[in-house]
Formats: C-alpha cells, structure tokens, sequence
C-alpha cells in the first residue's frame, strides 16, 4: 500500500486557496498515495494551555521535596544570617513587599521539576532596579547571599536557593517600558512574562525571537540569564545575537545601565554578553532590549511519522534543502515521549504509531508560496519512504495543537515519576545513540528512557524516570554521560545552563583555563561571592 499523509476516515480542514483566514471546507481523505494541500485533520480535542510550571498539576499534594542539603554533598559558606535589623531594612527599601510566610516561601524554594529544596525565610519583591539596587547594597555590606529569581521554571536548580539565601524575585518588575513599531526593538523589565511580551508584539506585527514551552511562566530576564535556545533557535539564532542591550545590578548595588537600543555599536567591550547565560551569578538583570523580528503571515506546522532515526536525520537534509528560508523549527521526538504524553496528559496523536516522529514549522509572507515548498517536501519525502504519515496544519488552535505534543513532553516526565535530565549539544548524526546506549545500559533499573528536542540546533533533550530517587540509576548516569558527550566533542549543557546541578561537569565541555577565567571574572564582579552562590562555576577547594 502507497505512503499516505492522513489516516482512513479522518477528517480534514482544509484552507481554500491556501490562504490564512479563507473560509473553511470539510473533507475527509481516504488515505491514498496523493498528498492533499495543507489541511488540518484533528481526530480528538486537543489543546495547549498556558504552561504554569509552578503548579501546573491539579492532582493531591505532592510529597515533600528533600532538602538540598541533606541530598547533595554540599558545605554552607560563611555567609550571614537574616535578622531583625535586616526585616526592619528591607521593609523600609520594599514596604509591603517583604515576605516572610512559610506557605509563600514553599513555591519560591523548590524548583519546578521537584528534586531541589533551599530554606529561604526570606522573599522580596522590589519593582524597580533602584529597589534592587538598595537590597543588593545592603546584602553586600551585611555578607547576606541572595537568589535572584525569576518564574522559576529552571532545570537545573539554579533558580531556588540552597541554603538559606535571600529570594529576590522580579515578578513585579513586569512592564514594558518601549516597543518601536519601525525597528522591532522591544524594551522591557525583566520580570515580564515571555507569553505576554510575545502578546505584545504580536499585536504590533512582530514576534518575540525566542519561544519555549514554559512561556506561560518564564520570565524574559531568566531567559537572559541562562541564555535559554528553545524552538526558534533554528530560525533566529540565541540571544547573544538578538539582545541588543540590558540593565544589571552588580553584587554591590552598582547599577549597569547598557540598555542600548542600536544594533551596531562597536565601542570597547561588549559588556552584555558576560551577563546572558550567566545565571545571576555576576549581577541582576533588570530590564532587557531586544530585537523582535516581523511576525511571519503564514505559519505551517507538518507533524510526520518516520520509521527510523536515520530517516529523520534524511528527513531534515531534504527539509532544509527544499524548504529553505521558510524553515523556522525541527524538532524530534521518539515513540516513548509519545506515549507519555498521550498517557499522562490524554493528547491525542495526530499520526500512525511510528518509532520517531518529527515537527517542521515554516513560516514566511506568502502562503501560497510556503505551501507550494511544503507540498514538495512532502511529496519526495512520502514517496521516498523516509516519511509514512503524517498531517499539517495551517489554522492556528490546531498548530498550537501540535505544538503541544512537543512542548508538554517535560510535563509529561515530570508525572512519570523522578526524572533524570540531560540537555546535550552532539554532533547530529550521533544525536541519538546515547539513548539506545543507556537503555541497554540502566535495563529495568528505569522506567522510561526518551529522547527528543531540538535536531535543527543538534540539541537532544535525554531524560530517564525511575519511580523515586536512585543512588544506583544516579551512579550508573553520572558520569558516563558526560564523558560520552565529551568524547563526542559535544556539551554538557546545550541551553538549560549549568546551575547547581551541573555545576561540577563544566569541566568536561570547557578546558581548565576558561574555568580560571571564569572564577576571576566571578571574583572581580562579586568579591564576596553573595549572588547565586553554589551554582554554574565548580566548588573551590
């Protein structure tokens, strides 16, 4: 039997004239070898709601999380301890936005994935860089760490405290302060939320440069900070190239203001790029400037079945080889992340069961045009064999729609059980074979061993569950996949950071004397060492 797109009987949307916003005509396809012009068949109702990755489950009460301290091997540094006096200080620079009750500090103080838990007894909310600069001032003179803190939907531990540092959180610095209509420029404070900025200038034309699944609660300073890739890294680069300019707090309450708005200036250093990806370690960020590209008229989601690895890897040589400047996202993902969110979170799958399947986005100004390249692809890829079904949708709910089974994946592992989390740069053609590796490796010692992300970028997002913490799964893990990785020339962290979890693998993806630099960089900017101790540089003897 011939390759086909849809299934028998499904039905299909179809887009007159192959233009958004044209009215809509019902079609079903009988599953024959013809490739049907970009349509949307939806087999079930399937929704992507706005990920809020600090509670986003409805089910009983979670256990409690162990402390951090008392999991890891880790020693409180001399830092100074809260006090009265210190109450008394930090009312008078944020009245009313102190915040001292356990119930609140709960959320603050673990991570989102639920494996990392600090003591903070102390939260504040400043919102302004002035207030910040106050707390920072006094936290350096009284030798107080801090934790900068953003929506907290990190993956590594780099966004709650350890011990018992100050929380400081900028989700009330959450206005836009300009947008230019001309040059797409977005200036903004830092604890705005990427789903809303992306609201914003998608009102006026443009789009935000970068788009995660955790939109609905990560904030753009965060994404700064860690340098955050996610699904549009293919088409617009990171944000070393997209952040036109920034403010920041140094440890001693100086305040940096590089919040330019050009997209050339070539004057001394360029001091920004030392705070994106940074993690809080080197200063606060406070506002951001960014460049938002025009948002694209006509948007396409293909998700396809292949039967293979090795077809998928064909799969994108062929995509960017036919599909070209309209290509914006690849993404991959295997059978196991598929039933895991079709398992735990009831979405639907659009396709056959298939050992892989791929996400393809374009988008460009002309829908006809994009749809012409799109049918292309399609045709050679089906015909060849290198796709077996697969379906495209061209309406916006059921884009998001497919988008879902992509972005809700971590959702998904989060409710497996406890989850192992690597985030891997690799050379593309051996961007899979870790997986394979450790699933003969760990055996049923795991529960699910899956691979997906961002194959464009070569990007692999690794994640093992086991039904709790193992020491033995953790040994086995650690540190074979990072001297796997390295071996492969590849990175331990492709775009998640290093906070405290990975903080003592730098090593292996960076040579001793980066590591040297890094420290006197760190010791230059914040002697004391009070912003975000315990996190993206190794431990000092």
């Amino acid at each position: 039997m011939a390759p086909h797109l849809v299934q028998p009987g499904w039905r299909f949307w179809r887009q007159a004239a192959c233009t958004l916003g044209a009215s809509v005509q019902h079609r079903t396809w009988a599953g024959a070898s013809r490739i049907p012009r970009l349509g949307s068949p939806w087999g079930a109702t399937a929704t992507s709601p706005r990920v809020y990755r600090s509670g986003f489950s409805t089910a009983p009460r979670a256990p409690e999380v162990m402390l951090t301290r008392e999991r890891y091997p880790v020693r409180r540094l001399p830092f100074s301890v809260v006090s009265g006096e210190d109450l008394a200080a930090f009312e008078r620079i944020v009245p009313g936005r102190v915040i001292t009750d356990p119930e609140v500090l709960e959320a603050s103080n673990v991570d989102w994935l639920r494996t990392v838990r600090g003591s903070s007894v102390l939260l504040l909310r400043p919102r302004t860089t002035e207030e910040v600069s106050h707390i920072l001032r006094h936290c350096h003179e009284r030798n107080l760490a801090v934790n900068p803190q953003g929506g907290n939907t990190g993956m590594v531990g780099g966004s709650v405290p350890v011990f018992d540092e100050v929380i400081l959180s900028t989700a009330l610095m959450n206005q836009v302060i300009s947008f230019h209509d001309m040059s797409g420029t977005l200036v903004c404070q830092a604890g705005c939320v990427l789903e809303d900025l992306s609201r914003h200038v998608e009102e006026r034309g443009f789009v935000m440069p970068l788009d995660l699944g955790a939109k609905g609660s990560c904030h753009i300073g965060g994404n700064v900070a860690t340098n955050a890739g996610g699904l549009r890294f293919l088409r617009y680069g990171s944000l070393h190239g997209t952040v036109l300019g920034l403010e920041a707090v140094l440890a001693d309450g100086t305040v940096l203001n590089c919040l330019s708005t050009l997209r050339k200036d070539n004057t001394g250093y360029d001091l920004k790029q030392l705070f994106i990806g940074s993690e809080g370690t080197l200063g606060v960020i406070t506002a951001v400037s960014i460049l938002c590209p025009p948002k694209p008229r006509a948007v396409s989601v293909a998700f396809l079945g292949c039967p293979g690895f090795s077809e998928v890897l064909q799969t994108f040589s062929t995509c960017k080889g036919l599909l070209g400047e309209i290509l914006s996202a690849y993404e991959f993902m295997d059978a196991e992340c598929m039933w895991l969110v079709t398992r735990h979170l009831r979405l639907t799958s659009p396709v056959q069961e298939s050992p892989f399947y791929v996400l393809i986005e374009t988008s460009g100004s002309r829908a006809g045009h994009d749809a012409e390249k799109l049918n292309d692809f399609l045709e050679q890829v089906l015909s060849s064999g290198l796709v077996t079904d697969g379906t495209v949708a061209t309406d916006h709910m059921k884009v998001k729609a497919l988008w879902a089974l992509r972005e809700r994946i971590s959702e998904a592992l989060s409710r497996d059980g406890y989850v192992y989390k690597y985030d891997l740069s690799l050379p593309t053609e051996r961007l899979y074979d870790l997986v394979t590796d450790l699933r003969a490796r760990l055996g049923p010692r795991a529960k699910h061993v899956v691979g997906y992300g961002h194959l464009g970028d070569g990007n692999l997002h690794l994640n093992v569950t086991s039904e709790a913490f193992s020491p033995s799964v953790l040994g086995a893990l650690e540190p074979y996949v990072y001297e796997w990785t390295a071996e492969q020339q590849g990175s331990v962290s492709a775009e998640h950071g290093l906070g405290f979890k990975k903080r003592g693998v730098l090593g292996y993806s960076k040579p001793p004397e980066a590591l040297h630099l890094m420290q006197q960089l760190k010791a230059l900017l914040d002697p004391k060492g009070i912003l975000n101790p315990y996190k993206t540089l190794p431990a000092q003897a």
